[in-house]
C-alpha cells in the first residue's frame, strides 16, 4: 500500500474556527481526484470529570448543526503556549466551575475523522473534582452543568435518555474500563 500524492492544494476559506482546503490527489493506481476537501481544525481536548461523590460532571448546550441540545463532557481547544493538561483543566473550570487537585489522566489520543479532518482529540479522566469557581463562559456560550451518577451514565447512553455525541459515549466507556483496572 502507498500514500496518495498531493498534486495541488488551494484554500477555499480560512477562519479562526478552521480552514477548508481543496486538494488534487493522485492515487497509487494513477487515478486523480480533483476535488478532495479537507477540513483543517485545531486539536482539542475533552474529559470525563468525576466528583468526590462519584458524580459525572456534564454540560448541556445547543449544537446548531444538529439543531438540538446535547449533554456532553467538557471539551475545547487548547490555547497558545498551553499544555493539553492545562487546557483541559481550564476548559473544565470555565465551562463548569469544577476543578481537581489531581492531574488529568490521558485515556487516549484519536483522530476525529481522518478521511476529511486533520485534528486529533485527547481524552482525559479527571478524578476527585469539586466545585470551586463560577462559570466563565464566552459570549457565544450558554452551558448548563449537570451532575449524573457515574454508574447511571451507561443506562442514559444505552437507553437514549440523553442526547449526546460519540466523544462523550466513547470517553465514558474508556474511563469505566480504566477505573475497573
Amino acid at each position: 500500500m502507498q500514500k496518495w500524492k498531493t498534486v495541488q492544494t488551494e484554500y477555499v476559506y480560512k477562519t479562526p474556527f478552521g480552514n477548508l482546503r481543496k486538494d488534487t490527489c493522485e492515487l497509487p493506481n494513477g487515478i486523480v481526484i480533483n476535488d478532495y476537501y479537507v477540513n483543517e481544525y485545531v486539536e482539542w481536548v475533552n474529559a470525563i470529570v468525576i466528583t468526590k461523590e462519584k458524580e459525572l460532571v456534564l454540560v448541556e448546550q445547543y449544537r446548531h448543526a444538529a439543531n438540538e441540545f446535547f449533554v456532553e463532557i467538557p471539551a475545547g481547544k487548547i490555547e497558545e503556549n498551553e499544555s493539553y493538561e492545562e487546557g483541559i483543566l481550564r476548559e473544565v473550570q470555565e465551562e463548569t466551575g469544577f476543578t481537581s487537585l489531581e492531574m488529568p489522566i490521558l485515556l487516549g489520543e484519536f483522530m476525529v475523522n481522518p478521511a476529511t479532518q486533520t485534528n486529533k482529540i485527547r481524552t482525559y479522566l479527571i478524578q476527585e473534582a469539586f466545585h470551586a469557581f463560577e462559570q466563565d463562559l464566552d459570549d457565544t456560550e450558554e452551558v448548563t452543568v449537570k451532575l449524573v451518577n457515574f454508574e447511571n451514565m451507561e443506562n442514559l447512553i444505552r437507553e437514549n435518555k440523553i442526547t449526546t455525541q460519540l466523544f462523550t459515549a466513547s470517553a465514558y466507556y474508556m474511563a469505566k474500563a480504566y477505573l475497573k483496572r
